[in-house]
């Protein structure tokens, strides 16, 4: 694979490591910014997650100043074949923002985690037992953030 990076394609990962401007279009600005299109810079970011070299655009939401106090993430002990079937089900949940499979230890069998969000710990426990409910599964723990840490990206070519 060819990872070879133009000036410009190293211009623009520069551009969208950082916050996105909270305007209605976004990526218009940091194309004007860029002095090219708002057309071109999409191409070329379609172009470099193609090229697997940009993985994905994405959100950070800090929990707690958007009012949701109670983080808890949900640990389940999930059959390998039903993986699939509870993932489905819990990404249907608003609440619900990440979701993982994970590999499991002799001290810890817990293999599909599910972090979710509430304004209380009633709330978070109440959609941890509805899944557990709809899908039969019981073995699950919730494991509750005491605070947010910092939550940052990878940074890459932050020289001027």
């Amino acid at each position: 694979m060819n990872l070879e990076l133009s000036q410009l394609d190293k211009r623009i990962i520069k551009a969208v490591q950082d916050d996105l401007p909270l305007i209605e279009r976004p990526y218009k600005k940091l194309a004007d910014d860029l002095g090219i299109s708002e057309e071109e810079l999409l191409l070329r970011l379609n172009i470099l997650k193609d090229k697997g070299i940009l993985r994905r655009m994405g959100a950070i939401l800090y929990h707690r100043k958007a009012g949701y106090k109670y983080n808890g993430m949900g640990a389940w002990i999930v059959p390998a074949n039903r993986i699939e079937e509870l993932a489905s089900l819990v990404l249907d949940y608003q609440e619900i923002s990440h979701v993982y499979e994970r590999v499991t230890y002799p001290d810890w069998p817990y293999n599909f985690f599910t972090m979710i969000h509430g304004q209380s710990k009633l709330e978070v426990e109440g959609i941890a037992q509805e899944i557990s409910l709809k899908t039969g599964i019981k073995d699950y723990r919730i494991l509750y953030s005491t605070e947010e840490l910092k939550k940052t990206s990878m940074r890459y070519f932050f020289e001027s």
